[in-house]
């Protein structure tokens, strides 16, 4: 396999998607012969056939459909790196992504990364930002998806690199005139017999209210399901059920809608969030720039 090319793999996918190497040669401004001839050495390569020769085209060998999808990720990947490169070519001086849960997204990262931003001295710097859940996150970083990742501190970060970034304290989000509402603190336990919206089941917060409500022997109340914490708030302004939401995220809400946020008083109700990354020296200079601003707002908390 170390024959392979990406021309020819761009020659190969544009033909199975054309079904004509004809046509391709017409693109590429190349003769049909030396096409013809790159695919058979690639058959050669890989020790199958790869196209049917028909009447009016070819088309691709059940063994070339599962090249073409290779080859289609392959060049997706060749196009990322030329698109990364051509940015520092431009003056550009990094590109970083980022992938973080939607309690960090919802509360303080994207002031903290425009502030960062907002630094002259970073202003070839790029920052991209994708929403996943905890697990995904820490899988993300370990297949080198992104550079960076924000989650909660107490997912599996075996293997992965680490320094703490900001804390927040959840709270129970209940109408002004549900019976929670009355409380300046609640612990998690005496809250149990009401109903729930909740988050979906992998999301960090889900995960922790569902070990805590194990503990005390009982089950959530689930009585809507909602995918972000906006949506729980605008449920919990309807009153037709209490959330637990990071307190940041719930009292900017709460100044305009009929809400109280009753802090929880359990000791596992604040959270701290950590700065994941495979290695800090195999961090671009633009990443390591990023994380050392991140992890020095945590440490100012």
């Amino acid at each position: 396999m170390r024959d392979l090319d990406l021309q020819t793999l761009r020659l190969f996918a544009a033909v199975c998607e054309q079904r004509s190497i004809a046509r391709v040669a017409e693109q590429e401004s190349i003769v049909g012969s030396a096409i013809s001839k790159r695919l058979a050495q690639l058959e050669d390569t890989v020790g199958t056939p790869l196209l049917l020769r028909k009447r009016r085209g070819v088309v691709p060998t059940p063994a070339g459909e599962t090249l073409l999808e290779h080859a289609r990720t392959m060049l997706a990947s060749v196009g990322q790196i030329e698109r990364d490169m051509a940015a520092y070519a431009t003056g550009t001086r990094g590109h970083v992504r980022m992938l973080v849960t939607a309690s960090v997204m919802a509360e303080s990262l994207a002031d903290d990364v425009a502030a960062f931003l907002q630094d002259p001295a970073h202003r070839d710097i790029q920052v991209s930002l994708e929403e996943r859940v905890s697990p995904d996150v820490v899988q993300g970083i370990r297949d080198g998806s992104a550079s960076i990742g924000i989650c909660w501190d107490a997912a599996d970060l075996t293997g992965l690199e680490t320094c703490g970034y900001r804390t927040d304290h959840l709270a129970v989000v209940a109408h002004a005139l549900h019976p929670v509402a009355q409380h300046q603190s609640v612990r998690f336990a005496d809250v149990l017999d009401h109903e729930f919206v909740s988050m979906p089941a992998l999301s960090a917060v889900q995960v922790l209210l569902a070990r805590a409500a194990a503990v005390e022997g009982k089950m959530l109340a689930h009585r809507v399901l909602v995918s972000n914490f906006d949506a729980a708030l605008r449920v919990v302004r309807a009153n037709l059920a209490i959330s637990v939401v990071p307190r940041e995220v719930a009292l900017p809400f709460a100044q305009t809608a009929p809400i109280r946020v009753v802090p929880l008083s359990d000791p596992w109700a604040r959270r701290r969030f950590a700065i994941c990354y495979r290695s800090a020296q195999m961090l671009a200079p633009a990443a390591q720039l990023l994380v050392s601003h991140l992890a020095g707002l945590g440490r100012q908390e």
